[in-house]
């Protein structure tokens, strides 16, 4: 579940907020002027949420590849999609 607050209660309860996200691992979103602004997730999550991006850039570089008329060779594509 996320949490708001405002970015001026961040600062006051900053190491508060670090441990929670780090070993408690809650989220928080951070507002301003009632506005959500920036998040605070946990590492795992982050890295989580990068790979996921990275497995949706995949699939989508795969479905181009697929509509486009060009040949490929395995290793080209494996070099152009760094894997």
């Amino acid at each position: 579940m996320l949490r708001k607050i405002s970015t001026a209660d961040a600062r006051k309860k900053l190491a508060n907020i670090v441990n929670r996200v780090a070993f408690g691992k809650e989220a928080f979103v951070l507002t301003r002027r009632g506005e959500a602004l920036a998040a605070l997730v946990s590492v795992e999550d982050l890295k989580l949420l990068q790979e996921i991006e990275e497995r949706i850039d995949v699939e989508d570089a795969w479905k181009a590849r697929a509509e486009s008329e060009e040949m490929v060779s395995w290793e080209e594509l494996k070099k152009e999609l760094n894997l």
